[in-house]
């Protein structure tokens, strides 16, 4: 499926009961109250990689007809501010949200549709990166955005 934002649904949605305990457990553990937009805004997530608000606002629609887009970007604000989605801001394209937290991974973007995928650190644990100076600072993360061509892409410009 494909939604607003350029943003095409690749995974195998989960059993919605699955869901709905994984996401209410979640916003819980996060001391989060449980609604249903936000309820709906986690779902969405969980089937929607590198999600743009408009995206999770049009899968969202298909739940509950009447959600705002701003009840969308407040979700998405208080899901980033309690650790449990990642907000991620390629330079150039909209700003995506995931789910994937937790781990030691970064992102290839394509510099002509702007697909998004994950790929793992291929150096060491976390933070990944070493500077030759860190300036005194003790590092927790490095972010790391490739930039390219995605298999479409090239083949189309080829």
């Amino acid at each position: 499926m494909r939604y607003a934002g350029g943003v095409t649904d690749l995974r195998a949605p989960e059993p919605a009961a699955a869901v709905v305990a994984s996401a209410s457990d979640a916003l819980r553990a996060a001391g989060l109250r449980v609604t249903e937009p936000r309820l709906a805004v986690y779902d969405a997530l969980r089937g929607l990689p590198h999600a743009s608000a408009d995206a999770v606002h049009a899968a969202v629609a298909e739940r509950m007809p009447r959600a705002s887009i701003q009840s969308v970007y407040n979700a998405l604000g208080d899901f980033t501010d309690a650790g449990i989605v990642r907000r991620i801001e390629p330079a150039g394209h909209a700003m995506l949200f995931e789910l994937r937290i937790g781990d030691n991974h970064h992102h290839i973007v394509c510099t002509s549709c702007g697909a998004v995928q994950d790929v793992d650190c291929a150096v060491g644990h976390a933070p990944c990166l070493h500077p030759s100076d860190a300036h005194g600072f003790t590092l927790s993360s490095a972010e790391v955005t490739y930039w390219g061509l995605c298999p479409s892409c090239a083949a189309a410009a080829a």
